[in-house]
């Protein structure tokens, strides 16, 4: 029977889906057309993002059914390098890669529905979203899984629907999914890599069950099929989404365009087709928050848990929610809303994440060599082939970036500097741990 207290794995499932699927798919194409425009490369861009969301998740579920506790890589990399590099990592997790993200969802739900109700202020919407979202989830698990497993369900509907919709209208001429020979120099280009900062944000979330191993049920043995499954779904949709969008609407409209849905909308259903898809996109975008105000905050608790100066982080309620911390969650989000700028965010969570997330995969290396012997109940499928394919991917795309966007990378050296300030304080200020 189902515990109040644990989510199932179709609850965890869903908050992979739904924290995959945001702002990412939606947004991002109008930006990689501005220096590619080969159908056939801008899906290989999508494919190769799936193929390194897979290649992470594999990885990730060695770790997490070998270390099992919530916190993702806050509890792997401190249990792996240091405790300062989970402390830091967390810190990353829980400002920028689930608070402001969490503010941009939120946002792009409120810009979608004042669309069609212009009467409504987006910045209001955004923000009663985040305070209604809180209020649900710091309830019990039944009542938040259950509502999460809707809307999940909602939104896989919406997309299919989109999808079919979209193949079955009348393509434009001019789009190329077949492969030329032009081809592999981009696919070679730093164009390529830049763009694939855009497409690995928007697979970000493949690993967030992680983040609540501790609160799933037998998670040795369903989180490796958590990680998996929504990870591979993902992949598959995304694939499908970015093939209607280039089948349907002309490439010069796209292009650096953040709202390409309305475009694409426009020549499935005609000229009510921005508001039918205003309305479907802000539903599925009340997942997205959903899912992330899940996720997010259980890195928040871990710190609690292990450093005094924050353990008020990990008091739960009666239903072992961790209220402050999705409480400090939704503040910082609330905070973003209005100061975030979607594209240098999307680039600067993109990267900062990025190597949040390297660190973690190459963590699988670093503890099969320091603890051989350790149980792990599953193992990394082809290892060490899939893990290493992961640094080789994700690497390129992360110095590409330092070359191109460099202001980006310096803002994320300040957030890991900032979090490395903010353990030192915890140390000194007061020291122990709980």
């Amino acid at each position: 029977m189902h515990s109040d207290k644990k989510y199932s794995t179709r609850s965890a499932t869903a908050v992979i889906v739904a924290n995959m699927i945001g702002t990412g798919v939606f947004a991002s194409l109008g930006y990689q057309l501005l220096d590619i425009q080969s159908g056939f490369v801008l899906l290989l861009l999508w494919a190769v993002g799936g193929l390194t969301a897979l290649f992470g998740a594999l990885s990730y579920a060695e770790l997490g059914s070998a270390l099992p506790r919530s916190g993702g890589e806050y509890h792997f990399l401190s249990k792996i390098y240091h405790p300062a590099a989970g402390f830091v990592t967390g810190w990353v997790s829980t400002t920028i890669g689930f608070a402001a993200p969490t503010a941009m969802v939120a946002i792009l739900f409120g810009g979608y529905f004042s669309s069609v109700f212009r009467s409504l202020n987006e910045t209001i919407l955004a923000a009663g979203l985040i305070i209604v979202l809180t209020a649900i989830h710091i309830t019990n698990h039944r009542q938040s899984g259950g509502f999460h497993q809707i809307m999940t369900l909602v939104k896989l509907i919406l997309i299919t629907l989109f999808c079919v919709a979209g193949f079955t209208a009348e393509p434009i001429k001019g789009i190329k999914f077949v492969p030329h020979q032009e081809d592999l120099s981009i696919i070679l280009s730093s164009s390529f890599a830049v763009s694939l900062i855009y497409v690995n944000y928007a697979y970000m979330g493949w690993n967030s069950a992680t983040y609540i191993s501790s609160e799933l049920e037998n998670p040795q043995k369903s989180l490796p099929r958590i990680l998996l499954r929504g990870t591979l779904l993902v992949a598959i949709l995304y694939v499908l989404i970015n093939a209607v969008f280039l089948y349907v609407a002309p490439i010069e409209e796209m292009k650096g365009v953040k709202e390409i849905g309305f475009i694409a909308a426009k020549y499935i259903f005609g000229d009510s087709g921005s508001v039918i898809f205003s309305i479907c996109l802000s539903i599925v975008l009340i997942s997205t928050v959903s899912a992330m105000t899940i996720a997010g905050p259980r890195a928040f608790q871990s710190i609690g848990q292990d450093y005094s100066l924050f353990k008020i982080l990990a008091k739960t309620n009666n239903n072992n929610i961790p209220v402050y911390a999705i409480l400090l969650q939704s503040i910082l989000s609330l905070i973003f809303i209005f100061t975030s700028s979607f594209q240098s965010i999307l680039i600067f969570a993109g990267f900062t994440l990025g190597l949040s997330n390297f660190a973690t995969v190459l963590g699988v290396f670093v503890l099969r060599y320091k603890q051989p012997k350790l149980i792990r109940p599953y193992k990394t499928w082809l290892y060490p082939l899939t893990p290493l394919l992961y640094l080789l991917l994700m690497g390129w795309t992360l110095w590409h970036i330092t070359i191109e966007k460099p202001s980006e990378a310096l803002m994320s050296l300040v957030v890991i500097v900032a979090g490395i300030l903010m353990y030192l304080a915890s140390i000194i200020i007061k020291p122990g741990k709980n």
